[in-house]
């Protein structure tokens, strides 16, 4: 697997969780949202499995709706843990970037 397939996979939770926060969606619709950025482009098979680990862990919560297009649709929001987990995760995100970006400029030499 190569890095920055790595480096997607694992901003790809923290992108769902930002679709999620103050909206309730179906799984083809946060797809959508993320095609929107080139940097999270994703099968619409990927975002199923992430979907399911969140909701095991108490992130999200779902409900079942009849839809007028066709069979019925499964919902997903954020729940109280979600956010709070969201919090948690932008504070994690934004100092790693922080370091990084320290570190990039920084100018260091080994020695």
């Amino acid at each position: 697997m190569s890095w920055t397939t790595q480096l997607r996979k694992g901003a790809l939770e923290l992108a769902i969780l930002h679709a999620l926060n103050g909206n309730r969606l179906y799984g083809y619709d946060i797809v959508r949202i993320l095609r929107r950025y080139s940097g999270l482009m994703i099968a619409d098979g990927t975002v199923y499995p992430i979907l399911s680990r969140l909701k095991a862990d108490g992130l999200v919560r779902t409900t079942i709706e009849d839809s007028p297009d066709g069979p019925p649709r499964k919902y997903y929001e954020l729940t109280d843990v979600g956010r709070a987990s969201l919090d948690e995760m932008n504070q994690a995100w934004e100092a790693l970037v922080s370091s990084v970006e320290e570190l990039r400029h920084a100018g260091h030499k080994a020695g």
